[in-house]
């Protein structure tokens, strides 16, 4: 278990090291994103994820593609998903998943991604802002979206203010888990 958590968190630091030194717009989404605004109230609070999620704009691929791959990242487009496997024998489980911004992840769903200049520079790596994170979370919705959201209620991170910030097509999502944040 240990060496599963290290070996994302070394797929982290070289996927933001390679794509701060190429000066290539990006921001971590995802798990990682949650978990970087967690750690800043409390560290125990932080949640494992088993890969890196980065948000990059479409037209900016292109020049990620040989900068990852220096890295030792292999770009691979399957189903419709564009990533960097962790080596030539490595799996989808072990990439960087890319998710492209200001377009929508899937079709059904209410708002397009953020764009990455929605973020800011944590830890020398560029994070989503907590707003647009979770715009992305409510926009998504699954069962780990909601627990992520969840958390971020609990540590205070969200409050009842926010309904109002958002989208009213996300509103209503987020003020049914601050009202009833254990489902």
């Amino acid at each position: 278990m240990v060496r599963a958590v290290e070996k994302v968190r070394q797929r982290l630091e070289r996927t933001t090291a390679a794509l701060n030194a190429a000066n290539i717009d990006y921001a971590l989404v995802g798990g990682n994103a949650v978990a970087a605004w967690v750690s800043r109230i409390d560290e125990a609070a932080v949640r494992n994820t088993r890969d890196v999620d980065i948000l990059l704009r479409r037209e900016d691929l292109e020049k990620a593609i040989p900068v990852m791959e220096a890295a030792g990242f292999v770009y691979r487009h399957a189903r419709g998903i564009d990533m960097f496997l962790d080596g030539p024998g490595a799996k989808a489980r072990d990439a960087v998943h890319v998710v492209f911004a200001n377009e929508k992840v899937r079709e059904e769903y209410l708002l397009p991604t953020p764009d990455v200049g929605e973020s800011e520079i944590s830890d020398n790596k560029r994070i989503l802002s907590l707003e647009a994170l979770v715009r992305m979370k409510l926009t998504s919705y699954r069962r780990k979206d909601q627990v992520h959201l969840m958390d971020m209620i609990e540590l205070g991170l969200i409050d009842s203010t926010w309904p109002n910030r958002l989208d009213p097509s996300l509103n209503k999502r987020l003020q049914e888990l601050i009202d009833d944040p254990n489902g």
